[in-house]
């Protein structure tokens, strides 16, 4: 078991991971969700779990002016079944020094994608789009930080090396948003191959990786632990180690090539955007570039050393 392809969460656990290598290891405790997969390899991230929306509350025992702030992670479904009145209530009851990390991915996607008081959508039978920094605002957290995509490692990193190193000694909560990429796929992918039987044009992000340039280390696969993200075996004799591989299950969240820089990783992995319907001056485009690349890697193939019948 582990976060789904192209999900939200794992960036935020790649960017604690790279975070924690540098500042050294905190005490992190989980909550139920999905979230709680982090507790598993490549993260190995959250080292017990109380309850739902209690993760903060039961971290409270090492908030007692240690070396190093401990982080609780809580998700928006834990933040409103329990997780306000009990933890977040709690941390500005007792100052705490900690910090709490609230992941919301716009439902409780563990069991199936309900709504919740946060949820974005328009919902005709409940009140939806309740802000979570209101509410956690509202109780008396002064610190908070908002991150609308956590895809955006570097800035995930920027603000947990903030919170773990600021003068500021109360309170520290930050809410981690992007939508359950499963709800997101199913919404968006009828609507999309809709608009191709229609014959709209459909740009659709995928990502791959230069096996000229992948160092076969394999940092970028301990760091993501993406289900697309595999390894290939190369038939070349002079490198062993097989190097990254992005399979057809993409989704093009783009978290490999952010963790990559994040990171400082080698700049192996690159983004192509896959065309449905392409308009009369692409398909020219594309025609003139194909036959000017067969051209070159033709010269090329033509001045390549060969060994062939070598006696």
């Amino acid at each position: 078991p582990g976060f789904c392809t192209g999900c939200p969460e794992r960036p935020i656990f790649a960017a604690l991971k790279i975070v924690q290598q540098e500042l050294g290891e905190h005490q992190i405790t989980g909550d139920i969700g999905c979230h709680l997969f982090a507790a598993l390899p490549p993260f190995e991230i959250g080292g017990s779990t109380m309850g739902y929306g209690l993760g903060p509350a039961s971290n409270s025992a090492f908030d007692a002016g240690g070396s190093k702030r401990a982080i609780s992670i809580i998700g928006d479904g834990g933040f409103w079944h329990n997780g306000l009145a009990c933890s977040i209530v709690n941390m500005v009851f007792n100052r705490s020094d900690s910090v709490a990390v609230i992941v919301d991915n716009y439902y409780s996607a563990a069991t199936g994608g309900q709504d919740l008081p946060s949820s974005r959508a328009s919902n005709p039978t409940k009140a939806t789009n309740n802000p979570i920094s209101a509410a956690v605002r509202g109780v008396g957290v002064k610190w908070v930080r908002e991150i609308d995509r956590t895809y955006d490692v570097p800035r995930m990193c920027e603000v947990f090396r903030e919170a773990l190193t600021t003068d500021y000694g109360g309170p520290k909560v930050i809410i981690a948003s992007s939508e359950c990429m499963l709800n997101r796929q199913r919404r968006e992918k009828p609507l999309r191959q809709e608009a191709i039987d229609a014959g709209t044009r459909v740009e659709v992000p995928r990502f791959g990786v230069d096996e000229d340039i992948c160092t076969g280390d394999h940092a970028c696969i301990r760091l993501s632990g993406c289900p697309s993200l595999s390894l290939r075996n190369l038939d070349d004799p002079l490198r062993d180690d097989p190097v990254a591989h992005i399979d057809q299950t993409c989704v093009g969240c783009g978290n490999c090539g952010e963790v990559a820089e994040a990171a400082a990783l080698c700049p192996s992995f690159y983004r192509a955007d896959i065309v449905h319907n392409p308009t009369g001056f692409e398909r020219w485009r594309a025609g003139i570039a194909s036959r000017l690349i067969g051209h070159l890697q033709g010269r090329r193939e033509r001045k390549s050393l060969s060994f062939g019948g070598a006696g």
